[in-house]
């Protein structure tokens, strides 16, 4: 079937300057090669190797290039079939992993024999089926017996460093481009195990504990480098683990779970046509390959002649001894052969490791002409192929009824019952979690673990708001999860806490939201501190400075963000279990934030100070106002902060790279506030709002203590200094803090500007209405009467009487009813509003009526029975606030 016309060079090399920018670039630096071309064609094996005395990483480097032009240019010129590509890329994989392994062990002990390591090559490098922009997926192996050692040297940590330099000489880049891309994830549980494995241990592992597709990836295994020795003797004693003759009913489940696992998790969705994925749609590469697989899993055990690695070679086996159709095998032989064909030319383009069509029309046109053809052909060409593999495999893996049989019917009323209004796809979800379409789901350990309480998340998300939201929310995080057996059974063990995963997918689009992007934070669920009171702020300190070994700033900046979402969902989850009041949870988000706002300033100004060094006599000091000042965030609270900085502003830093002290703290307030700021890997952290800070946006970022006293004293409008009632130091040294704190008591006693108070901020509070109104019906905050009503009431107050200040507002409003300047029900006014805050911010953070199931923990989290007790007790209390407020207009 590999049969072409061959085409002049002269035009391929035309075709390949107007379509590949990568190619383009090689034919420009290997002037000679292509001067030689029609011989280097010949034997391009030996055309590509590089002699002279140089580095083995710039020697493979420069070898790997000039193989792919020539690889490249022999194919698209019909000189070499889909079979001599493939082995051309394989062989030259296997020498450089060879190479690699050689040269690392060398670099360490130059005179011992490069024995003891072992490199076995699964997937495409096994099968030598590479493709032209392919990774390789080896497995590391090593004998802690033969392998050289520096002396005093452990044979383990050892094994690793020649690993981890492997790697670093096969995939590092620079102006010459790359060897290979490493991916070392296929060993066994990559997630916990060194990169290396002691060859015992390999083959304990997969005699005792391995999984399904580990036995389908080891079809297509060899020993591609290193210690050949070594290798065959792994592979042999694996053999059968890989090769069973005999088939019980588990063994033919595993091979249905495997089959229906690249079906769903990997073809939904993918159309033929633009865009469409040749490697993992539907009719697609991964398709026939795992066609031939599933056969060879089935009858090899028992019929050595079936064992063929390459795809081609053991659809052919399989017709030829009678396990599949010959006419299949030939189509999907043809389709193969396409498939590939034209990944490669996806993959000649800018050297990307790509499977799909182009959706961009021009780049698919490109695609198309390096091909030799127009995008009409190039479909035209794909599409018989793709619906004959489709249908092949749909014969092999069927539609997944069978293995619900006499459950179906059942299960499908059931999620009707329950509330799910499209129950077709909700089973198909509930059937791809029963294949093991997942990580976390891939024994028959975890299928059990999640048969148990499947029966209780289904009833239970089928009494969210939106159930099919908050199973696709389930969906999602299952599918993020490495390992699921021990959160299964720990839902089975402690059925409050399945209760309390039901909850949040039925409450908490916020949580849930959360969960669906970052599946981890069901780590701290599962820690039995998740629903305790949030510790101190010196200890949430302490926990969020800890450093690993190598951490650097960014490490930093990872793990606090790790560590404050995981915290702030388990505070989250505590309103929804009714684990905690939510004006406990208010303070534990305040807690939360205060300690990563000094975690994250120490350490950038620490990393700032190794350039610019520290101005003498002066520090920085950030001043929290809003809801952080006042100890009393939400889950969506951002953080009002001011930074100031003490001493003279006329100072210099003793840095390697001084900086007049405004401009130093002005850097290193932006700075830190990226640092709360900016996402990172690990998600975001939080939104900082610096404009209370003197003259607002248009001011510095960062001011004096000096200029923050005459503008507080001189310049400051009323709206300023009520934010200043709330304002409280989060960091800085004690003295720092109390030299603002002093300032800040001088201001708020009365030296400050002479103004009429109730009038500036009444007309104050009307503009923010307009500008700023109820986002709905149970907006607590914004609604007249609500929460925003109740602080301008109390700072309007304190300002007037210069009295009870104290930036915790129930503080504030008790000293003020006990000098009766407000009325007594006020504090339980705060409460109420309060907690129904923090409470929707979770489950109805729109501010419209949640669902009517979600409506009994609103009325649990502010302390009444039903719902319209809820409706009623706003009612009452707004009355009262607004009452209040327009007592204290009337005043003026």
């Amino acid at each position: 079937m590999e049969t072409s016309e061959l085409i002049p060079l002269c035009d391929i090399i035309a075709r390949i300057r107007s379509h590949s920018p990568f190619l383009t670039n090689l034919l420009d630096r290997e002037p000679a090669l292509v001067e030689g071309l029609e011989a280097a064609l010949d034997d391009p094996a030996a055309a590509a190797r590089v002699e002279g005395d140089l580095p083995a990483a710039r020697r493979l480097r420069l070898e790997r290039r000039r193989l792919a032009l020539l690889v490249a240019i022999g194919d698209l010129s019909g000189r070499y079939g889909l079979t001599r590509v493939t082995n051309l890329l394989s062989d030259f994989a296997d020498s450089a992993v060879d190479r690699a392994i050689r040269a690392a062990i060398l670099e360490r002990t130059p005179d011992a024999e490069p024995v003891g390591f072992a490199a076995i090559g699964l997937g495409k490098l096994g099968s030598r089926e590479l493709n032209y922009s392919s990774d390789i997926d080896p497995i590391l192996i090593f004998d802690p017996e033969t392998l050289p050692l520096k002396p005093r040297e452990e044979s383990g940590e050892a094994a690793v460093r020649i690993g981890r330099r492997m790697v670093e000489l096969l995939q590092a880049r620079d102006a010459d481009g790359y060897v290979l891309r490493v991916d070392l994830r296929l060993r066994p549980s990559p997630e916990v195990t060194p990169i290396v494995l002691p060859v015992e241990a390999a083959i304990s592992y997969y005699e005792s504990q391995a999984l399904p597709w580990e036995r389908a990836a080891f079809i297509r295994s060899r020993a591609c480098g290193g210690d050949a020795g070594l290798g065959a003797y792994f592979l042999e004693a694996i053999r059968p683990f890989v090769w069973r003759r005999a088939l019980d009913f588990g063994a033919i489940g595993e091979i249905h779970d495997i089959s229906r696992r690249i079906r769903d998790h990997h073809a939904q969705g993918q159309a033929f046509g633009p865009g469409y994925d040749l490697k993992r749609g539907r009719g697609g590469i991964r398709e026939v390959e795992f066609y031939a697989q599933i056969h060879q899993l089935i009858h090899g055990g028992r019929d050595p002649a079936l064992r063929a690695p390459a795809t081609r070679d053991a659809l052919a086996a399989l017709a030829g001894a009678g396990w599949i159709d010959p006419e299949n095998a030939s189509a999907l032989i043809a389709a193969y052969e396409r498939f590939r064909t034209v990944e490669h030319r996806l993959q000649m383009v800018d050297d990307r490791q790509t499977h799909s069509l182009p959706a961009d029309p021009a780049a698919l046109a490109n695609v198309a002409a390096l091909d030799g053809c127009d995008t009409d052909a190039l479909i035209a060409s794909l599409r018989p192929h793709v619906d004959r593999v489709g249908r092949v495999y749909d014969d092999l893996a069927g539609d997944g009824s069978e293995r619900l049989s006499g459950d179906t019917d059942t299960l499908q009323q059931r999620l009707a019952e329950a509330g799910f209004p499209d129950p077709a796809n909700a089973l198909r979800l509930i059937e791809t979690w029963r294949g093991g379409g997942y990580p976390a789901l891939r024994t028959s350990t975890a299928r059990e673990a999640l048969e148990s309480v499947l029966p209780g998340l289904i009833q239970a998300m089928g009494e969210a708001p939106d159930p099919a939201h908050a199973i696709a929310r389930f969906d999602a995080m299952l599918a993020k999860l490495p390992s699921a057996i021990n959160f299964f059974r720990l839902l089975e063990a402690q059925p409050a806490l399945a209760r309390l995963m039901s909850a949040i997918l039925c409450h908490a689009p916020t949580l849930a939201d959360a969960l669906g992007r970052r599946a981890e934070l069901l780590d701290g669920l599962i820690d039995a501190s998740a629903l305790k009171p949030v510790a101190s702020v010196a200890d949430l300190v302490a926990e969020m400075r800890r450093r690993e070994r190598g951490g650097d700033y960014q490490w930093q900046l990872d793990h606090v963000r790790r560590l404050v979402n995981e915290k702030r969902f388990a505070l989250g989850t505590q309103v929804v279990a009714g684990a905690s009041d939510p004006l406990t949870v208010s303070a534990g988000y305040a807690r939360v934030a205060e300690a990563a706002i000094e975690t994250l300033a120490r350490a950038t100004i620490d990393e700032f100070e190794i350039a610019h060094g520290r101005v003498p006599g002066s520090e920085l000091v950030i001043l929290a106002l809003g809801r952080l000042g006042g100890q009393a965030l939400t889950h969506a609270s951002d953080l009002d902060l001011i930074f100031l900085f003490t001493g003279d502003h006329m100072a210099e830093s003793d840095g390697a790279k001084p900086l007049g002290a405004v401009t130093y703290y002005n850097r290193l307030s932006q700075r830190i506030t990226g640092a709360l700021s900016v996402p990172t890997a690990s998600g975001p952290l939080y939104e900082v709002d610096t404009r209370l800070r003197p003259s607002g946006a248009q001011g510095p970022l960062s001011v004096s203590l000096d200029g923050f006293r005459r503008y507080q004293e001189e310049d400051a409008w009323t709206w300023e200094h009520m934010a200043l009632t709330r304002a409280r130091p989060v960091f800085g040294s004690p003295e720092a803090r109390t030299q603002v704190a002093a300032v800040i008591a001088e201001v708020l006693g009365g030296k400050r500007p002479d103004r009429d108070v109730i009038a500036e901020a009444g007309k104050m509070r009307e503009e923010m209405a307009t500008h700023k109104p109820a986002k709905g019906p149970l907006d607590a905050k914004l609604l007249d009467g609500g929460l925003v009503d109740l602080e301008f009431a109390v700072h309007t107050l304190q300002l007037k009487h210069r009295t009870a200040f104290a930036s915790y507002l129930p503080d504030a409003i008790d000293a003020l009813v006990r000098e009766g300047h407000l009325a007594p029900g006020m504090l339980g006014a705060h409460d109420f509003l309060t907690r129904l805050l923090v409470t929707l911010r979770l489950v109805a953070p729109d501010s419209q009526p949640p669902s009517p199931a979600t409506r009994p923990l609103v009325a649990r989290a502010v302390g009444v029975e039903t719902w319209d007790e809820v409706v009623a007790e706003l009612d009452r209390v707004r009355q009262e606030v607004r009452a209040c407020w327009a007592a204290i207009r009337a005043r003026s």
